[in-house]
């Protein structure tokens, strides 16, 4: 059986009071019964029954004062996390994406079929965590905000394929200005630094579209504190190996090089073991709320004494 406390004690207090005013008045004063016919003093039994409504009016009231006081039941302990990470994940949508140069059992792969199920891999894994998906191309657009409907993430994972963006060029730097733009929560800003976030960079090619440079991009992330992985994908020399390590170096991330399906999933996995948050576990009561228990009663207590007050009687303290 549970606990019982009082969340609000003063109408408790209050309660305890109504004895006492009631004995002082009666000190004071004494009740007369007003009765309109004489007829009315031989019922023996109007005492009695004069005094009941005021009773039930009494109950009543003491019922619903107890009720005010919001008396709980304590059922148990409640354990709730603190916030996970704020994930955001840039993904490269140009055409060359589409080169089947991956193999997972024996079936050749196009890099993007590659690189989806090892993303949902790295969602399932993180179910703490606010995730959002940026991808880009020749420009860059966000596929999901911050998220922590994973299903609903998923969905939106299984949308990507290339063409939703013109894949003629590869704009890395307006990906990422994108993304840390999605990133800005003032409520985890602490002295100008972005708190429990970071992004992840997925691409095969180099930047040659766009308005923002990946290193000015990462510059930003550097200022605000959000490391910056990057993952390279393929095997073609299109890929600025050099630009991704700087600017991982620069955001004190990492980089991955991603020649084959095994070394996608290291990467995320490494990804996922590097940023895993330690959570602080805080305690919450559960609790029963018994005011209706009171106020039911109550109210028809005092229901009960406002019918049986007739009409034609009154009573007057004098």
């Amino acid at each position: 059986m549970g606990n019982f406390i009082l969340k609000d004690p003063l109408w408790f207090l209050a309660l305890l009071l109504i004895p006492l005013m009631v004995w002082l008045r009666q000190r004071r004063r004494m009740p007369v019964l007003l009765v309109p016919f004489a007829a009315a003093w031989h019922r023996p039994s109007i005492a009695s029954i004069s005094r009941l409504p005021v009773t039930l009016a009494g109950a009543g009231l003491a019922l619903l004062v107890c009720g005010l006081a919001r008396p709980q039941r304590i059922d148990g302990k409640h354990t709730v996390r603190s916030q996970g990470y704020d994930i955001m994940l840039c993904i490269d949508l140009s055409g060359s994406m589409q080169t089947p140069d991956y193999e997972k059992d024996g079936q050749a792969l196009t890099r993007l079929q590659a690189i989806k199920p090892v993303i949902q891999a790295f969602i399932d894994r993180r179910p703490d965590d606010r995730i959002g998906v940026v991808v880009f191309a020749k420009s860059a657009y966000t596929l999901a905000p911050l998220t922590t409907d994973h299903p609903w993430l998923a969905r939106q994972i299984e949308r990507i394929r290339i063409g939703i963006i013109d894949p003629e060029r590869t704009a890395i730097g307006d990906g990422l200005g994108l993304a840390l733009t999605r990133l800005d929560q003032p409520s985890r800003i602490e002295q100008g630094q972005r708190k429990g976030a970071f992004l992840i960079l997925l691409t095969d090619g180099g930047n040659n579209s766009g308005s923002l440079e990946p290193k000015q991009a990462a510059a930003i992330a550097q200022a605000r504190g959000i490391p910056l992985y990057t993952i390279g994908a393929g095997h073609d020399d299109d890929l600025d190996e050099s630009m991704l390590i700087d600017i991982a170096d620069l955001t004190h991330g990492k980089y991955f090089r991603a020649a084959d399906t095994d070394t996608i999933d290291n990467a995320f996995k490494a990804i996922d073991r590097a940023q895993k948050i330690e959570f602080q576990a805080e305690s919450r009561l559960i609790t029963t709320e018994l005011f209706p228990w009171f106020a039911a009663p109550a109210a028809a207590l005092l229901l009960a004494a406002a019918l049986l007050g007739k009409p034609g009687r009154k009573l007057a303290i004098a």
